[in-house]
């Protein structure tokens, strides 16, 4: 019967670890600010859980997988949800027309919802 309650203890803990689910991306702005470099504006939305459980990062990529740029977050977002923040001077080569953004968390790693966005003025 013992062994009984520590696997219900360890289901429950792999369960609320989980709660949070993975880190999406619900909106993203693109402002081209000269030449090939651009501003990203990203709203993600976590279930943030403090220090051990949050989103720690976004990034614009290719679509072939090469990072173009990437926003680390330095603290959780527990109180803050959806949440927006930028990051400007990211250099897009000219032949790329489209761009990824993936949201990371700490527990998950990548794997929630990314957006694909039309780079402007291309």
């Amino acid at each position: 019967m013992k062994s009984a309650y520590i696997i219900f203890a360890c289901l429950l803990l792999m369960c609320t670890a989980a709660f949070a689910g993975e880190a999406d991306v619900i909106e993203v702005e693109v402002k081209r600010i000269g030449g090939d470099t651009y501003k990203f504006d990203v709203t993600l939305r976590h279930a943030d859980e403090g220090w051990e459980h949050f989103a720690n990062k976004w990034e614009v990529t290719a679509p072939d997988g090469p990072v173009l740029g990437t926003r680390v977050l330095a603290h959780p977002h527990v109180e803050e949800q959806p949440f927006t923040r930028s990051l400007s001077g990211v250099k897009i080569p000219e032949n790329l027309t489209e761009v990824i953004v993936r949201a990371h968390d700490l527990v998950h790693g990548y794997g929630g919802k990314t957006v694909e966005v039309k780079v402007p003025g291309k």
